[in-house]
């Protein structure tokens, strides 16, 4: 819903604002190809779907829709022009990112993309589909004036999209490995299923953090976790039970055998260039922890069971 609002401020803004064209750049007269050719910018997680199936909307709607398709771990968002505070006060939950992207112009360095970006397979085909229906000269001639193109020499032209011959047919890119090209793909954030049936624990670790994936648990180098944090390359394992209700007895079991776990949840996230962070409910539980290993990093969520 805060999206939505924010959402909503934006087209606001849009409607009072217009884009500047790019300096020696062409401008689509086309919303739906402008909304294309803008997402082709950006690193998606589905290969464009979301954009394909969204770009017929304002750009703040498609935004809103498929915000969370973005490639997060290769994107970084700068307010440049103080606006997004502005636009986010009393609803801090909304993501300066959010509200960077989905504006009616990006400054310059707002948004900054991390490593090559290869155009996701969904927008290029949809973009090589209108290239190609706009070389046939009834529609050229119609973008150029009364004269146009002999059909012939419009037909040898090369759509600027259109894949170079490589000697067998084309296959559509592979995406780079969000971070280096020298990590493991098994880094890469898979979301699964939550494994726990706790509903309980699993709001908790989904609202608290934020959690990107709500509703799953994330892997990272072969190891699950219950989150990992929205805007951020941090993992986190989270804890809801009611530690300060157990024995002293209960209580030094439950610490060894949650130490096993996060000392292994720990190595996977550092290994894989994450930050990792400890959730729990008590602060009796917080203690207990950092009295055991100092360099945790423990914070307290509140949840309550």
């Amino acid at each position: 819903m805060r999206l939505r609002a924010c959402a909503a401020l934006l087209l606001f803004f849009t409607a009072c604002a217009t884009t500047p064209p790019r300096p020696g750049g062409t401008t689509s007269r086309n919303p739906r190809i402008a909304n294309l050719q803008r997402a082709a910018a950006l690193p998606w997680r589905d290969g464009g779907q979301c954009v394909v199936r969204e770009a017929s909307q304002p750009w703040p709607v498609l935004v809103e829709r498929c915000y969370q398709a973005l490639d997060h771990d290769r994107l970084e968002f700068h307010d440049t022009t103080g606006r997004c505070a502005v636009a986010s006060t009393g609803a801090a939950a909304v993501g300066v990112g959010f509200c960077v992207l989905a504006a009616p112009e990006i400054a310059v360095g707002a948004v900054i993309v991390l490593g090559v970006v290869v155009i996701a397979v969904a927008i290029k085909e949809e973009l090589d589909a209108y290239e190609l229906r706009h070389v046939y000269p009834e529609e050229a001639a119609a973008s150029r004036g009364p004269k146009g193109a002999p059909r012939e020499a419009v037909a040898k032209r090369k759509p600027k999209l259109e894949p170079k011959p490589a000697g067998q047919d084309w296959q559509p890119p592979v995406p780079p490995v969000p971070v280096d090209r020298t990590r493991r793909a098994s880094c890469e954030p898979v979301p699964v299923p939550h494994a726990g049936k706790d509903d309980t624990h699993n709001e908790c670790a989904d609202k608290f953090p934020p959690n990107r994936y709500p509703g799953m648990d994330v892997v990272v180098g072969g190891v699950p976790f219950d989150a990992l944090q929205v805007g951020v390359r941090v993992l986190w394992e989270i804890k809801t039970h009611r530690f300060d209700t157990y024995n002293v007895f209960i209580q030094d079991q439950e610490i060894e055998k949650e130490l096993i776990q996060i000392e292994k949840e720990r190595r996977a996230a550092a290994a894989c260039g994450y930050g990792f962070v400890v959730g729990v409910s008590t602060e009796a539980h917080k203690v207990a922890l950092e009295a055991r290993d100092p360099t945790l990093d423990v914070v307290l969520t509140g949840c309550i069971r």
